[in-house]
């Protein structure tokens, strides 16, 4: 795997991207409640402090977990949540072992379909249905793992341009697409809910 990302908008962090998968799986876990480059940027952060050039999943396993969650919360911390984050790496590094002989390409370098990669992107522990679409259409769009049916087993995140995650972020006019598209899915998800109590306080009420 060697291609250009610009997911953390930092050109060190996003060449760790482009040349290991490992990095973007990590990338990918760590986008949960913090903006989307500091998450991206937080494999680069773990490799300059553990010392390496790269990761590795047999390395980062081998870690007490002490040691390694001082790793992620030295500041700046890689996530708002460095301890729950570092137990969640550990954990999908350790899957990586047992189950790929800690290489994550062997994910997707002989599936054969879609649904298939998406079902063995579900079974990675952290990834829940829309943590795999978002993979499976990062996988497709830019880093060329196109297996029949991969943009239907997406999703929504498939489509074409449709600047929904960050499967679509190819620099700053991108990301910034991408941020508009969170804030009005998040402010309309915020709305149905305020109408839906609404409605509950006046069906009680009435």
């Amino acid at each position: 795997m060697d291609v250009t990302l610009h997911l953390a908008q930092d050109p060190d962090a996003d060449a760790l991207l482009g040349r290991s998968p490992l990095a973007a799986l990590i990338g990918m876990l760590l986008d949960q409640q913090i903006p989307m480059e500091w998450a991206f940027k937080g494999p680069a952060t773990i490799a300059r402090r553990m010392g390496t050039q790269d990761l590795d999943a047999h390395e980062i396993v081998a870690f007490e977990p002490e040691t390694f969650a001082r790793l992620l919360s030295d500041k700046p911390a890689v996530h708002r949540y460095p301890g729950s984050m570092a137990k969640r790496i550990q954990q999908l590094c350790r899957y990586l072992v047992e189950h790929y002989d800690g290489d994550p390409e062997a994910i997707w370098r002989d599936v054969d379909s879609g649904p298939e990669l998406l079902r063995r992107l579900e079974d990675l522990p952290g990834f829940g249905k829309q943590k795999a679409q978002i993979f499976l259409a990062l996988l497709g769009k830019q880093l060329g793992v196109r297996p029949e049916g991969w943009r239907q087993a997406a999703g929504a995140y498939g489509e074409p341009d449709s600047y929904r995650s960050v499967a679509d972020i190819t620099g700053p006019e991108s990301l910034a697409r991408v941020r508009a598209f969170k804030q009005e899915t998040k402010a309309a998800a915020k709305a149905a809910e305020s109408a839906q109590s609404a409605g509950r306080t006046k069906s009680s009420g009435g």
